[in-house]
């Protein structure tokens, strides 16, 4: 070992050396761009490269939504935890401890009201960050609670679907919520009050086959997976090739099953207009 290995090389090693966070980048899953997170926070976590819409945390989501930011969260009703008992590969209440430690939100529905261009506006928006946003038992009181919240203060009902379906491990309770979720929307609707759905990625199954598929208006963000079953799946059981990208919003959207695709930096001001034009009161 000569003296520059041993007298200059750990000096300057030290020297250069920094702390660096793990934090500060990530990778487009679309282009493969590297990202800077500062500028896709700021971007809405919208890729600058290639325009993808990446999963937006909710909480973020609803700030850029409301008017100056302001809204006040509504509680979800309390519903028994760990019905079943379940246990897989780890108890599912450990997974609703692991899944709380996360994302710091109690479950996969957060509730908010507002205003939107002055509109009030009741929004129930999925925590993909919980489990995939799965539907249990919390999500369908939740959705209830929405409902009739809105009904109560005559609010428009927003309802921002990003789930893989039912939660699994709440069986046929879960699946339960899906007509019970339906049940929320007609609860709206029979008061005359509009309920708009923004669909993001993904909406997929048990959610696209309740309220998701309910709206006055769909509006869906660029290139976001709707649908029920995977394409996978649907190949297998039909045994037919399926057409390109069958079920992005911009093909929903040619076929009549979305109204508008909006990108999400767009999506209040949007939002305020469709709102005022289904709001606006009709002549006698």
């Amino acid at each position: 070992m000569n003296w520059l290995t041993s007298y200059v090389r750990k000096p300057l090693s030290n020297l250069v050396k920094r702390d660096t966070p793990d934090d500060l980048w990530d990778k487009c899953d679309s282009c493969g761009q590297m990202l800077y997170l500062k500028n896709l926070v700021d971007s809405q976590y919208t890729c600058p490269n290639c325009n993808a819409h990446r999963v937006w945390p909710v909480l973020d989501r609803l700030s850029y939504l409301y008017d100056a930011g302001q809204f006040v969260r509504l509680p979800l009703p309390a519903v028994p935890q760990d019905p079943l008992k379940f246990k897989d590969k780890k108890a599912y209440s450990s997974r609703m401890r692991e899944n709380l430690a996360k994302s710091n939100i109690k479950e996969a529905l957060v509730l908010a009201e507002g205003t939107i261009g002055g509109h009030k506006v009741v929004t129930a928006a999925f925590n993909f960050e919980f489990m995939g946003g799965s539907m249990g038992l919390a999500v369908g009181e939740g959705l209830i609670s929405a409902a009739e919240q809105a009904v109560a203060t005559r609010s428009t009902l927003l309802t921002i679907p990003a789930s893989g379906g039912a939660r699994m491990q709440e069986g046929i309770l879960s699946l339960m919520q899906l007509p019970r979720s339906i049940l929320a929307i007609d609860m709206v609707k029979d008061a005359g009050l509009p309920h708009i759905v923004h669909l993001t990625h993904p909406t997929t199954g048990g959610v696209t086959a309740s309220f998701a598929m309910l709206g006055d208006l769909h509006v869906a963000e660029p290139k976001a997976i709707i649908g029920f079953a995977g394409a996978r799946v649907i190949k297998q059981t039909i045994g037919e090739d399926l057409p390109h990208g069958f079920q992005t919003a911009e093909y929903l959207e040619d076929h009549g099953m979305v109204d508008m695709v909006i990108c999400r930096q767009d999506f209040p001001r949007e939002l305020a207009k469709i709102i005022g034009m289904l709001r606006r009161p009709r002549a006698a």
